[in-house]
């Protein structure tokens, strides 16, 4: 399953933006309103839950900065991959875009396609505030 955010337009250097989501707990002011938990594990992982949703850890897979930073499931009951593109625009700007992409059953796919599509806008949204 794929799904792409919008790709938008924040007025700061991709470095700072990638540096900004290299802090892990800099996510926290990224998560919607609906957060029931949120925890730094380490320098590398978080564990967040919505209302009404399991527990996810995601930790950094891998970063080429300052132009990607790629966080997965840190287990393997729910393998998936967030991943966050981000292309200098301008000498105090740049575009950023975040895709999901997970491997689950059918079944699986179509109950959290709505509310991942919504958690990665969401995600978007917070980030066009920063």
């Amino acid at each position: 399953m794929e799904i792409t955010g919008s790709k938008i337009t924040i007025n700061k250097s991709a470095e700072e933006v990638f540096n900004f989501l290299s802090q892990v707990s800099n996510f926290e002011k990224l998560m919607p309103e609906n957060i029931d938990k949120f925890q730094v594990l380490n320098e590398n992982g978080f564990l967040f839950a919505l209302k009404g949703m399991p527990e996810i850890a995601l930790e950094k897979k891998s970063e080429q900065a300052p132009n990607q930073l790629i966080l997965g499931a840190k287990s393997d009951k729910l393998p998936f991959t967030l991943t966050g593109n981000i292309e200098q625009e301008g000498t105090n700007q740049c575009a950023v875009q975040l895709h999901f992409s997970g491997d689950f059953n059918p079944m699986m796919a179509m109950m959290i396609k709505g509310p991942i599509t919504k958690f990665i806008d969401t995600l978007s949204e917070g980030l066009g505030k920063i």
